[in-house]
């Protein structure tokens, strides 16, 4: 079965989020909000990496509870810090405690983030070998104009693609629609 040439074939993580997860609509809050949190993990890194420690970063972020995560204080970002199963980078630590707080305030806007992303994107596109797009220009630019740190253009594309609103698998990859 031909699979996207990104898709490191060795790592059955990565195969089943390739096959199951990557690209397929999900717009519930919860999903889009723990898919924001690790693809702005993600920045400078591979995705791989971040998939790799999805469940360490689940246990560690309270399994991505919004509320919670909008609580944390100094002794929770510590905590994070000190937690060797994550990446523990200060400065997306502290962001996505700041992004979870301006994305409770997006939600309550706009009666869920995923009519925030439809003002911009009502229905999934296919679009391949591309890291940016229009939409994710404006988005991003929203996005860092409210505050949140850490979503340029490029995680943002991810971020569309992660969701399944833009659906980027390769013409050889048995998911490709046409």
């Amino acid at each position: 079965m031909n699979r996207c040439s990104w898709c490191n074939l060795k790592n059955n993580n990565y195969v089943k989020y390739h096959d199951e997860e990557w690209g397929v609509l999900n717009l519930d809050d919860d999903y889009l909000f723990e898919m924001l949190i690790l693809e702005s993990f993600q920045a400078g890194l591979s995705f791989e990496c971040i998939l790799n420690k999805r469940d360490s970063f689940k246990k560690a972020y309270d399994n991505f509870n919004l509320d919670i995560i909008c609580l944390y204080d100094d002794k929770k970002i510590q905590e994070l810090l000190n937690n060797k199963d994550i990446i523990r980078n200060r400065l997306k630590i502290n962001a996505s405690i700041n992004n979870a707080k301006i994305f409770k305030k997006i939600k309550e806007e706009f009666n869920g983030f995923n009519n925030y992303l439809k003002t911009y994107i009502n229905n999934p596109i296919n679009e391949i070998n591309k890291t940016t797009n229009k939409i994710s220009d404006e988005i991003s630019k929203d996005l860092k104009k409210r505050g949140m740190k850490f979503v340029g253009s490029i995680i943002i594309y991810s971020y569309l693609q992660a969701i399944g609103l833009i659906d980027s698998h390769e013409k050889n990859c048995f998911l490709y629609k046409k």
